[in-house]
Order: structure tokens, then sequence, then C-alpha cells
């Protein structure tokens, strides 16, 4: 062999080496087929799938898909094309996703996807015009190891309302039906639950769409946490009105659309890779206030921690707008209760009138928002602490520090390894009536938090010191029976925290000690007029005076001498003196009465009448005469 072959040799040799060296350690081929319908010939315009068809090709392809067909606005001859030329794709694919969005329509629990082109007069048509899910399903089944369909096609279907039903049984509902994939690593992702149907939303795309475009090409991100946070970000673009929903399960390793920047080896620090951003959250979250979480949005404006931050931000914001609503109530009913005072024109007293009202239900819907953002915001913090302890237990029983210590790690690692087990231990233990979501906040500062809403509901009049005494704990009992609710009052606790915040104004009743009554939100000493006392039912009663008290001496018994004129009785007043009766000796049988005495007329004597008021000694003017 020449010198001359021997190089050409080595030539190709060391060409075919540099070559195996350049292919990627995983070689996976990804193929996507995106559709977006929109201009329908026989149903009103769709603006938003041909846009959301365009976002998510242009991100499949920005994340390194070996092959993105994106079609737009196909008949039912173009999507056959479409379909049959994907088919070909898949065969050597290891990954194989398609993306529909226009009209669907579900037909005794069959979902199908509707060209432009169909007209749909009556339910049968549906066979021959439009494609069937499973036909979808039948073109991705050869993927080796990732089969994943999105549908965002859970419109209103207007074809639903024309169609004519050749069998009065046979049903079509609202949305798409429930599907269940028959071949395993299937993932079917629905823009709303089955049976609901989806938003396209006042912008360029519809939420669900958008929401894809900004988790779908994470790199190293779950597809299962992906559509997770797709659910999340859809529920709180709609207020709640459209839920997405996936169907289909995957196995227990982290399967990813994008595979991870750098493939490293992981490390006990690289154990949660979003650790610095969760500090940054939770720092702003113990601030809690609007500067606080701005900071945090600006340097975090995408991902799970910035959605929660903007639940924490709206629930202040709610906050804010609630206080300004009751202060415009506030002076409403000032300035209604002025003008009646004052007697001003009754129309003026009627647009005053009207002004509260509307001031009344403003703050009502203020202060119902509040709650609904508070409840938000709470119920994600606690599906975030459950989140984080499932991924601390999963990542204990068998991390890369613990092999590295069985294989005689040097004392570096070992003080790194006591460290993660602190802060597992720092997650999962401690008292359970604290979030563990905010397990780092002093327990002082929480009471001290406790005591101070307590305070503003009227159940606790100590200091508020944090200090979690029987005056806290007896105070916390009594919101419980005001309230309803059946916290443990040896602990002060978010959750009661969050259940007394909830509570707009006082809810316990005012107590005042012995003396003083309640006054609005103080009590006020209670002052009784003179001659009163306070009883002991904290009354003002009335002294009563003292009865006088008769007396036998007769020292203090005026004498007939001291009587004044007026109680001397006139004769004729004078009640009848009891006259004796005298009895002379040999009476002529006459009875002679004078003023002291009767007696009977004397032997020898008679009586006669002279007429007359009578004489001096009192008789009716008869005398006795003797002869």
């Amino acid at each position: 062999m020449s010198f001359y072959t021997q190089i050409k040799l080595f030539a190709l040799v060391l060409g075919a080496l540099l070559v195996l060296t350049a292919e990627p350690a995983s070689a996976t081929k990804r193929v996507a087929l995106v559709i977006g319908n929109s201009t329908y010939q026989n149903a009103p315009l769709l603006p938003n799938p041909a846009n959301d068809a365009a976002a998510i090709a242009a991100t499949l392809k920005a994340a390194g898909f070996d092959v993105v067909d994106s079609r737009l606005n196909l008949s039912a001859t173009d999507m056959k094309r479409a379909l049959r030329d994907f088919a070909d794709q898949v065969r050597d694919a290891d990954i194989a996703l398609v993306y529909y969005a226009g009209h669907g329509i579900e037909i005794d629990g069959a979902n199908y996807l509707i060209p432009t082109d169909a007209r749909l007069e009556r339910d049968t048509d549906i066979y021959d015009e439009a494609f069937s899910l499973d036909r979808v399903l039948l073109a991705i089944e050869p993927a080796r190891q990732l089969r994943v369909v999105i549908v965002d096609a859970c419109r209103n279907n207007p074809f639903a309302d024309t169609m004519k039903r050749t069998v009065a049984s046979r049903s079509i509902s609202r949305g798409l039906a429930r599907v269940e994939p028959t071949v395993s690593n299937t993932l079917i992702a629905f823009a709303a639950k089955a049976g609901l149907t989806a938003l396209d939303g006042n912008s360029k795309n519809s939420p669900y769409a958008a929401a894809l475009v900004k988790y779908i090409a994470k790199p190293g991100l779950d597809l299962r946490r992906v559509f997770g946070f797709v659910r999340d970000d859809v529920l709180q673009a709609t207020g709640n009105r459209q839920e997405p929903y996936v169907y289909g399960s995957l196995g227990g390793e982290d399967v990813a659309l994008v595979p991870s920047a750098k493939a490293e080896e992981p490390t006990p620090a690289a154990a949660n890779p979003q650790s610095e951003v969760r500090r940054d959250y939770e720092l702003a979250l113990q601030l809690n206030n609007k500067a606080a979480l701005g900071v945090f949005l600006s340097q975090h404006p995408d991902g799970y921690y910035a959605s929660l931050a903007k639940l924490q931000l709206n629930q202040i914001e709610a906050e804010d707008a609630r206080i300004a609503a009751t202060e415009k109530a506030r002076q409403a009913e000032q300035q209604r209760v002025r003008l009646a005072s004052e007697g001003a024109q009754r129309t003026d007293q009627e647009k005053a009138a009207a002004d509260l009202k509307a001031a009344e239900n403003a703050r009502i819907a203020a202060e119902t928002t509040k709650q609904v953002a508070q409840q938000q915001a709470t119920d994600a913090e606690r599906k975030r602490a459950a989140s984080e302890a499932s991924i601390i237990a999963a990542l204990t029983p068998r991390s890369a520090t613990e092999n590295s210590l069985a294989a005689g790690s040097p004392p570096a690692a070992e003080s790194v390894q006591n460290d993660t087990n602190a802060k597992i231990a720092a997650l999962n233990d401690g008292p359970h009536q604290v979030d563990p979501a905010r397990a780092d906040i002093p327990q002082a500062d929480l009471a001290r938090s406790v005591q101070s809403e307590l305070s503003r509901v009227g159940c606790f009049t100590g200091a508020v010191d944090g200090e979690w005494n029987a005056a806290s704990q007896r105070s916390l009992a009594l919101f419980n029976r005001q309230a309803g609710t059946k916290f443990d009052t040896k602990l002060a606790s978010l959750d009661a925290l969050d259940a007394i915040k909830l509570r707009p104004s006082r809810i316990c009743p005012m107590i005042c000690d012995h003396g003083y009554r309640a006054d609005g939100d103080q009590c006020s000493k209670i002052t009784c007029a003179e001659g009163s006392f306070l009883n002991d039912d904290n009354e003002c009663e009335k002294r009563r005076g003292k009865k006088p008290v008769a007396s036998r001496s007769t020292d203090e018994r005026p004498t007939r001498a001291d009587r004044p004129a007026r109680e001397k009785l006139a004769p004729a007043a004078e009640a009848p003196v009891p006259r004796r009766q005298a009895t002379a000796k040999g009476s002529s049988g006459q009875i002679y009465c004078d003023r002291l005495l009767c007696r009977q007329v004397n032997r020898g004597c008679h009586i006669e009448s002279r007429g007359g008021n009578g004489g001096a000694d009192g008789n009716a003017g008869n005398v006795e005469v003797c002869n």
C-alpha cells in the first residue's frame, strides 16, 4: 500500500471518527404537525386558530424539532393528505406531536376535527366530511417514545345548532368528549374539560395557546408540569371559567419535549433547579407589598413562581380596592346624612341616596373580589407546599450526595448532605398548623399578626406583643365561637390568620368591666346623675329617701295651749259630749237635758217650750219651770 493510499485511508477514518463524535449523545427525532383552521366556508370566521398555529409552529421550530409541518385552513382533501404525509414522518420518530386549532364536535361520544369546507347538514355527514380523533391517534402511533395530541377545538360549534338529526336519540354535546388513549405513553390535551367550551380571549392568541407557547419549549421541563402550568395560567386568565384537561398517563421518569441545555451530573446544589427563584419569591412574600412583588416579577417574569407572585399581587390590589370602596361608601353616607340634617332639596337627597347605594354595591363587589383573590392565593400556596414536599420526598431516598457518601466522599460532601437533610427537615417537620410554604416565618411574628387581627375584629384587648399566652388563646377561642371555626387555640397558625383577615369588621361583642359600657369600639365610664347610684346590673338607679318613724314620747306631744287656733274646733263642729244621766228624787217623769247632762224633771216642775235656738245652757228653747 502506497504512502498516499495510507494517508487517504487515515483521513477517511479520522473523518468518520469526527462525525461519530459530533453526533449528540441522545439523537432523539422529534416531529410535529400543526394545523390551524380559521376560514370556514359555511361558518363564521375564527380569528385565533391561524394565529395560534403559527405561534406554536414557531415555538417548536425554535426548540429544535426535526420536522414541523405547519398547515393553515385545510379542506377535507388537504387534511387527508397532511395526515398521510405526517404518518410517513412518524415511522422513524421518537416523539410525535399534533396540534389542532379550529372547530371540533362530539357525536355519540366520539370527537371529530372539522375541515374548512365541511357543511354538516345532517349528523351522518360527520363521517364523510370530518376526521375522527382516532384517525389522528392512528397516524402518530408508530412513534417510539412519546405521542402527544393537543386539541384546541372546544369552542361553541355553529354546526351543532343547524345540523339535522337522522336519529332522535343521537347525542351532540357541547365541547368534546372524554377520551382514554389505548396506547401507552400517549397524552391527549384539551383546551377545556370534557363537555365544556373554551374561550378565544380578546388578544391575538387564545389563553390556551398563549400558555402553551410560554411553557411547552422549556428545556428539561417535564410534560406533565408543562400542562399543569398551562392549566394554572388559563384558569387565572379566564377567571376560573376554563380549565384545560389532559387524558392519558406517562411513566415515572421525566419526559420533556425539549431536553436540558446541559446534561450534567446531578449535584446536591442542583436538587431543586428553582431554589434561587423560590428563595426570592418567599422573601417577597414575607414583605407582602406591591413593591417587593413587583421587583420579583421584574427579575422573574415567567414561570411557576411568577404565577404565584401575580396571585399575591392580585390579592394586595383587591385589598386596596376594597379599602378605597369602603372609604367612598363612608363619604357617601356622610353626605346623605348631612343633606338630610340640613333639610336639602328632595332631588339632592335622592341623588345622595343613589350615590350611597352605588358606593355600597361597589364596596360589596370589591369585598367579594378580595375574598376570591385571597382564596386563590391561599390555595396556590397550599398546592405549592404539597408539590415541593413531594419533590423532596422523591429526591430523598437515594440522591447523588448519598451515593457519594456511600462511596467514601470527603468531609465537604458530608456537610452538604447535612445541610440538605436540614432543609428537608425544615420543610417536612415542625408544627403542622404553620403553612409549610412559609414555615420560616418566626412564630413570634405570626403570633403578633394573629393578635393584631383578633384585636381588629374585637376579640382581643391585650397588648399585641407576640406572646401567645392564655389571654391570646381565650381570644382565639372567642373567635371560634363567633365565627363557627375550630382552630387550635394553643398555637397561632396561618390558617387562623387567613380566616380572621376575611372578616371585614368586628365579630366579637364588646366586653367592658363593671362601671363601663360599650361605646363603638371602646369602653366608656358610666356616670350617674346626682341622687342615683350604679347597681350590680351596671345601671343607674335612683336612691330612695328614708321613711319617717312615729315616736311615742310624751315630751314631744304639744299641749292644748300650744295648738294653733285653727286646730281648735268650733262649737258647732265639736263632737257631742257624752251626757251623764242624773236621777232626781220625786221626779215628774219628764227628762230635762242641758249641755252637760240629762236628768229627770223635779217633782212639781215641768218643761215649757219658749221657742228660739236654745239658751245658754244649750237646751233647745226648753226650760224647767217649778211652781
